[in-house]
């Protein structure tokens, strides 16, 4: 990677952190959908992304945003978990598609784009939610959370990337 595309990726990196922590905290639908933008920042991270950076990048971000929401770790973990389960994803995205590894929609195309970022956003706020979850009493409660954010968050995102020129 060249230092153009890692200065790139580090503004993209804090844009959707600085989003995060100044608007995206206080943007709730219904009650029932949170938005949670930042994981884009590990998302959309190059295909070819080390594992040890990728853990590292996830953990630090996770931290940082759980330093301004005041939750002792919660982003961290369900970020981390994220970081770790994105490389097996990609490989499974593109031996199926065959393509070049680029994650973005020209490449990916836009159905396949939507499967990769749903489902882990999905994975993110499954358990975020989850974790935050005080008794089981609260299911039905976590999992209209869960899918409500997910479908939120993962709109916002699709929007960024159809507005920005990447």
């Amino acid at each position: 990677m060249s230092l153009r595309e890692i200065v790139q990726y580090s503004l993209w990196f804090l844009l959707y952190l600085a989003l995060q922590i100044l608007v995206m905290r206080n943007l709730v639908l219904f009650d029932y959908a949170f938005c949670f933008v930042y994981i884009a920042g590990v998302l959309l991270l190059p295909a070819e992304t080390n594992r040890t950076a990728l853990l590292l990048i996830g953990f630090v971000t996770g931290i940082a945003v759980d330093v301004f929401y005041n939750t002792l770790g919660m982003h961290a973990a369900a970020t981390l978990l994220v970081a770790y389960l994105r490389p097996a994803l990609i490989r499974l995205q593109f031996e199926a598609k065959g393509a070049d590894r680029t994650i973005s929609i020209q490449a990916l195309g836009i159905g396949s784009y939507i499967t990769f970022l749903f489902s882990l956003v999905l994975v993110h706020h499954s358990a975020l939610f989850l974790i935050e979850m005080s008794h089981f009493g609260m299911v039905l409660y976590t999992l209209l959370r869960i899918v409500a954010s997910s479908i939120f968050t993962t709109v916002v995102i699709l929007l960024f990337q159809f507005f920005s020129r990447r």
